[in-house]
């Protein structure tokens, strides 16, 4: 995947000749293949190609064969995502990949152009402009969408359910993401919204919380944490807001071939919130990051997870700094809740699962978005049983919501259904641990 708001899981300093042994032997017979080809370009292709972007492009297609996950970064690229960790980057705000030729919208940033246009989770994108996406590659598609802020640039959108392909023309911007937002639901209980994990998530959380429980004058009895479409970010911003909550016990695992890939993180004491209930709210746009926080919540029985299941990205993409000044992004391993649960193409399965609805009409529900397991070449799963599916037999049962209901509180949009939800079960599980 790579992203319009540059997301990763876990950056190495170390540059990318570091652990390859000197004596791996090389598969002689297929460079020999390699090198014919090359030649046979160079001689007989129609239009002069220069061996830098032959080069180049066979790095491309190496890295994409892997998995949707693993890329060459040019030296631009490279920057662009060390910008993007730190919460401001230019471009559209969505975090992208590409399926079956076209690009697709894994989710929207908050408060970005994109979001603010009606882009939407799942989406795909099949013309840029009045140029056809299909026969591009991702990072051509993702510098067309890039840009001075203030240009404009049209998005042809197919989205299912929809008649005709919609067209959205959106301004670009620099983005400025404010990856954590809090308010108070109504006395005694909060809400906080985080959009993506970046370098200083983890404090943003505890200044929020703070800001909380000073403005209720007294401590709080209950958070809704929301991760909806938040496509994941830094995994130590992961680990910094899971430890917020969890005072003990092991927060997140990596496994993977090489020594340095396999990394354990521990809760240290302390819970912000002194164990006040706390309802985690998830959907098919929570990737990554967000994924090792509702899992470490739901495995140490710290909160209750409601919502969609969730993306399914287990993966960590390590940055391999390269001598050119560019960058390999290259997964090299599997993270693991702390029970031991791979996520990868799995996803988070809710412990209270809510329908999507759309209350404004009470019309049918959108079509389910994007996943991890929906990629092609997607990691798989890794665990060392095969699991079977439990979708089977779940009831699909859609419930509705009287839009002219009062008891959603002061602060909450009613056509927010799993908010709605996540408050009166916040409520109900904080009257229960009273008694």
């Amino acid at each position: 995947m790579v992203s319009l708001c540059s997301s990763v899981l876990a950056e190495k300093d170390s540059p990318l000749s570091a652990g390859v042994e000197d004596a791996q032997t090389l598969p002689f017979e297929e460079l020999r293949t390699f090198t014919e080809i090359f030649g046979r370009i160079k001689q007989d292709y129609v239009e002069q190609v220069s061996d830098k972007k032959l080069l180049e492009d066979a790095i491309r297609g190496m890295l994409s064969g892997l998995d949707p996950h693993s890329a060459y970064l040019a030296s631009e690229e490279y920057k662009e995502l060390q910008e993007g960790t730190t919460g401001q980057f230019g471009g559209l705000g969505i975090e992208v990949g590409m399926e079956n030729g076209f690009v697709k919208v894994v989710s929207p940033i908050d408060d970005t152009p994109a979001h603010k246009a009606g882009i939407k989770a799942g989406d795909l994108i099949v013309r840029l402009d009045d140029k056809p996406v299909k026969g591009m590659s991702l990072a051509e598609a993702v510098k067309m969408m890039r840009g001075e802020p203030g240009s404009k640039i049209v998005l042809t959108v197919v989205r299912e359910g929809a008649e005709a392909p919609l067209k959205f023309e959106i301004t670009r911007d620099i983005i400025k993401v404010k990856s954590v937002k809090s308010r108070l639901l109504e006395k005694n209980y909060g809400y906080v919204r985080i959009s993506s994990f970046q370098s200083g998530t983890g404090e943003g959380l505890l200044e929020a919380i703070a800001e909380l429980k000073k403005e209720n004058d007294s401590p709080l009895k209950g958070i809704v944490l929301d991760l909806r479409n938040n496509p994941g970010g830094v995994l130590n911003a992961a680990v910094d807001v899971s430890d917020a909550f969890i005072e003990s016990g092991l927060i997140v695992y990596t496994e993977g071939r090489i020594k340095n890939s396999e990394m354990r993180f521990n809760a240290t004491p302390d819970d912000v919130l002194n164990g006040a209930p706390i309802v985690v709210l998830i959907n098919g746009g929570s990737a990554s990051a967000s994924e090792i926080v509702a899992g470490a919540l739901q495995d140490h029985k710290r909160a209750i997870i409601m919502g969609e299941k969730s993306f399914g990205k287990g993966s960590v993409q390590t940055i391999l700094p390269t001598s050119n000044g560019a960058a390999v992004k290259l997964t090299t391993a599997r993270y693991f809740t702390p029970s031991g649960r791979s996520i990868q193409a799995e996803g988070i399965e809710p412990d209270v699962t809510l329908a999507r609805v759309k209350l404004e009409a009470l019309e049918k529900a959108q079509v389910e978005g994007i996943k991890e397991a929906d990629l092609s070449g997607h990691l798989t799963n890794g665990n060392k049983q095969d699991k079977k599916s439990e979708d089977d037999g779940k009831d699909d049962e859609k419930e509705t919501l009287d839009k002219n209901s009062d008891e959603t509180g002061p602060d909450i949009d009613v056509r927010d259904y799993p908010l709605h939800e996540a408050l009166n079960l916040l409520k109900g599980v904080s009257i229960w641990k009273t008694k």
